[in-house]
């Protein structure tokens, strides 16, 4: 498998910026100028790329499947879904017009018809959770060719493992895993972020959190801190709006928050390579220590605990560091030593 996978024109992977996708999910409420402002508010808000999903209720649920507890609705959940599918004649529109507002078009597919309507206007695809297990379509999808983005919430690392290897059975190496929790929302102490690492380390893959909370900065940030190559977060126009998953999503100005807080979360990271920052040239210079004579010291004198200390060095000339301290007691000055002068290595015999 890729430890780095492109898409469009965006590397994922370490080393690259984290690649964060506004989740619009089904959002649009089958209304297409909906659709067209979620795609502004992923541009407005700094993120990568916009995703959809496209599904058919009849791809997913029976007609007599009921309803969904944790939905408090009456509603069968075959007739909430079947509201909320993304109409196939929108996918052109919506994909350029995402391409206008420089975002990358992406949308999760749950059945083989809705994996071919999407094709010619994407270059990844995303598989959602509950679709993880289903090695069929994971197997049709991977054989576009195409990078394969997989959510894994429900799942134990097992199943992971098996849905990797059908991927890569059929020479697809462009898969990305995102750790995820499948609740809606999903409490902020069942994110279990240090899963990321655990897949990094077994699957040598780019991953990252789908991240189903409501908190729009704790898991985003979480993430990154451990390795995190991607970010993905539902949001909305407005969370009092009607359907299933705008109550758990972020609003605009919290997508906009996050994002930023994570850019500056990956600017706290660093390069990992111990070396003094360039803001710290100051201070250093500053506030280090050197050795220095506390009073007058003549030519010939013994230098003792007495005459000279560890001092901070503030504007004045730096001398010996003051791992020298031990080592220059009992010498002797060698020319007059004014107070408040640093020790140099030629002030000594």
């Amino acid at each position: 498998m890729a430890t780095k996978v492109q898409i469009d024109d965006r590397w994922i992977g370490n080393g690259e910026p984290c690649f964060i996708i506004a989740e619009a999910g089904s959002n649009h409420n089958a209304n297409f100028e909906l659709a067209r402002q979620l795609i502004d508010t992923a541009a407005s808000a700094g993120a990568d790329a916009v995703k959809f999903q496209v599904f058919r209720a009849s791809r997913l649920y029976p007609k007599s499947a009921g309803q969904s507890d944790y939905l408090s609705t009456s509603k069968p959940i075959y007739d909430i879904m079947a509201e909320m599918e993304t109409p196939y004649e929108w996918l052109p529109e919506l994909a350029a017009y995402s391409r206008k507002k420089k975002l990358v078009f992406l949308a999760s597919v749950f059945d083989e018809e809705s994996a071919d309507q999407l094709d010619p206007y994407v270059s990844a695809f995303k598989i959602a959770s509950y679709e993880m297990t289903h090695l069929p379509l994971v197997r049709y999808v991977a054989k576009k060719g195409k990078p394969m983005i997989i959510s894994t919430g429900t799942a134990n690392l097992r199943e992971v493992e098996e849905t990797v290897e059908e991927v890569h059975a059929v020479g697809n190496n462009g898969m990305i895993l995102m750790q995820c929790t499948a609740a809606y929302p999903a409490p902020v102490e069942s994110l279990n972020i240090r899963a990321i690492a655990s897949m990094k380390e077994k699957f040598h893959v780019p991953v990252g959190l789908s991240d189903h909370s409501r908190d729009p900065v704790v898991g985003p940030i979480m993430a990154i801190a451990i390795g995190a190559n991607l970010i993905e977060k539902h949001f909305t126009l407005n969370n009092m709006l009607p359907g299933p998953d705008h109550r758990f999503a972020l609003e605009p100005s919290e997508l906009k928050t996050m994002i930023q807080k994570v850019r500056v979360a990956e600017k706290a990271l660093g390069n990992g390579e111990k070396v003094m920052h360039p803001v710290e040239a100051e201070l250093r210079g500053f506030a280090r220590r050197s050795i220095f004579a506390v009073r007058d010291i003549k030519a010939g004198e013994e230098f003792t605990s007495h005459n000279v200390a560890v001092l901070r060095c503030g504007k004045l000339t730096p001398g010996l560091e003051p791992k020298y301290f031990e080592t220059i007691l009992s010498r002797h000055a060698i020319h007059n030593i004014r107070a408040n002068s640093a020790i140099q290595s030629d002030d000594y015999d």
